[in-house]
């Protein structure tokens, strides 16, 4: 058993000390993504401590790699390596703002192998 030192986390809180990187994946051909872009705005204002990036996935191909986005606007959020929730959401501020809070509370969702990969590329290039 290890003790935790003040200030210093265990290897399993890591990922909490990261801040949440929230991705909208949207396509510049999509209507209700030129929408949600305001609503995108106006959650980094409101969560300041968090990075957000908007990926178009045609434009960033080489970055989404394998995804395949059906749905837009799509989410994916992710603390450190871990992904939280990636898919679809209605284009309007309160369901992000649950799935932002609902991702600081939970463990990690369940891996998509081109989510997981996806993630990994934002945390290391945005």
């Amino acid at each position: 058993m290890s003790a935790k030192l003040p200030g210093m986390p265990l290897p399993e809180d890591t990922a909490s000390a990261d801040p949440l990187l929230v991705a909208c994946l949207c396509a510049a051909w999509c209507r209700v993504c030129e929408s949600y872009r305001a609503e995108f705005a106006e959650l980094r204002r409101r969560h300041p401590e968090t990075r957000f990036v908007w990926v178009d996935i045609e434009d960033d191909a080489e970055l989404v790699d394998e995804l395949e986005v059906e749905t837009f606007p799509t989410l994916l959020i992710g603390q450190g390596e871990r992904l939280r929730f990636i898919g679809p959401v209605a284009p309007q501020l309160a369901p992000a703002q649950r799935l932002i809070a609902a991702a600081r509370e939970s463990g990690p969702s369940p891996a998509d192998p081109a989510a997981q990969a996806l993630l990994h590329r934002l945390v290391h290039s945005c």
